[in-house]
C-alpha cells in the first residue's frame, strides 16, 4: 500500500510505502517531484558532488550517457554562476535563448522547450521540433512553418500545443495490415494515477 510521506527537511516531498527505511522511498514508490529552494541542502550536495567526483559515477550508473552527464554537470556550474536566476523570465526568448544555448548540451529545441513550458512564453514557434513542423507542414502544405506560424503571433507556442495534440490523437494510417493488432486501451504509461483528476 502505497502512502504519502512527509515532506523532509530538504524540501523535497517523498513517497513512503509501509515500513520504508528513514530517508530513503520504499521500493516502487514515486516521488512527487517538488524540488526545494536553491539554497536548500539537497542542492548544495548536488552541486559539491561534482568536486568530489562521485557525480559524474553515480549518473553513469543510473545509465546516463557520458555526453549528457557533462551537459548536467554544465546547467549546475551555470546555475551556481547566477546565469539560470529570476532575472530569465523577463528576457524576451531570443535573449533567454542565446544565454541557455550557452551552456554545453543545451540547444535551440531545449531552449524553445524551456521558454514554453517552464516560463510558459505564449509565442515560441519551436523551429526545431520534428512533430509540430511535420504536423503543420502537412496540415497547410507549406513548406516555411516559420512564416505560416508568423500569422498566429503573439500564441504561436498554444499552436505548437495544438499540433502536438494532433499529432499524438491522430488516426493510424489507413494502409496498415488488416491483421495487425490495435490497443484498445491507453498504454500504462499513458494512464493517470488513481485518485488524480483529469486536467482540462
Amino acid at each position: 500500500m502505497r502512502v504519502r510521506g512527509e515532506e523532509d527537511r530538504h524540501g523535497v516531498e517523498t513517497w513512503a510505502a509501509g515500513a520504508s527505511r528513514p530517508g530513503r522511498p520504499a521500493r516502487g514508490a514515486r516521488p512527487h517531484r517538488r524540488f526545494g529552494p536553491a539554497s536548500s541542502p539537497t542542492r548544495a550536495r548536488f552541486r559539491e558532488a561534482p568536486r568530489a567526483g562521485k557525480a559524474a559515477a553515480l549518473l553513469r550508473a543510473c545509465g546516463i550517457s557520458g555526453n549528457k552527464v557533462r551537459a548536467l554537470q554544465a546547467i549546475v556550474a551555470a546555475e551556481t554562476a547566477g546565469l539560470l536566476g529570476p532575472g530569465l523570465a523577463a528576457l524576451p526568448h531570443p535573449e533567454r535563448a542565446a544565454i541557455l544555448c550557452g551552456i554545453r548540451g543545451v540547444g535551440p529545441w531545449t531552449a524553445d522547450m524551456v521558454g514554453i513550458f517552464h516560463f510558459h512564453d505564449p509565442d515560441i514557434w519551436p523551429t526545431g521540433d520534428v512533430a509540430a513542423v511535420g504536423c503543420l507542414r502537412r496540415l497547410t502544405g507549406q513548406a516555411d512553418t516559420a512564416a505560416v506560424a508568423a500569422a498566429f503571433a503573439p500564441y504561436r507556442s498554444i499552436l505548437a500545443r495544438y499540433l502536438w495534440r494532433i499529432k499524438d490523437t491522430a488516426p493510424a494510417p489507413a494502409d496498415l495490415p488488416a491483421d495487425l493488432p490495435t490497443r484498445t486501451e491507453p498504454a500504462p504509461w499513458a494512464r493517470r494515477p488513481r485518485g488524480t483528476a483529469k486536467s482540462g
